[in-house]
């Protein structure tokens, strides 16, 4: 029997006011450093923010266990987050990325 195992993608637009927020850490002088919100953003959810940023949303594994963040996609205009229990091939037909799936529709 194969065994099951949890995996989430998550999509963060970016350019809208969400992304817009300070999520960066301080320099030492107090400043925030100059970078994009997008880059904040992913440097917050690397920081293990995650949980403060979307509080409810991420999911647990079966057995109850934390998903880890195991890898941060850009695109264009989103960031997308792979969250799971170990590494593996994410399925193109039931991926959320929008380059991804795009290339598994079918057209009539």
């Amino acid at each position: 029997m194969k065994k099951k195992f949890m995996q989430q993608e998550i999509l963060l637009m970016t350019g809208t006011s969400f992304s817009q927020r300070q999520w960066a850490e301080k320099n030492g002088g107090g400043e925030y450093l100059n970078v994009s919100g997008k880059q904040q953003m992913e440097e917050a959810c690397w920081n293990g923010m995650i949980q403060e940023l979307l509080p409810g949303i991420i999911e647990k594994s079966a057995a109850g266990k934390t998903l880890y963040l195991w890898e941060i996609r850009q695109g264009e205009s989103f960031l997308e987050i792979d969250l799971c229990e170990y590494p593996a091939q994410i399925d193109k037909y039931f991926s959320i990325d929008p380059y991804t799936f795009s290339q598994t529709t079918l057209y009539n």
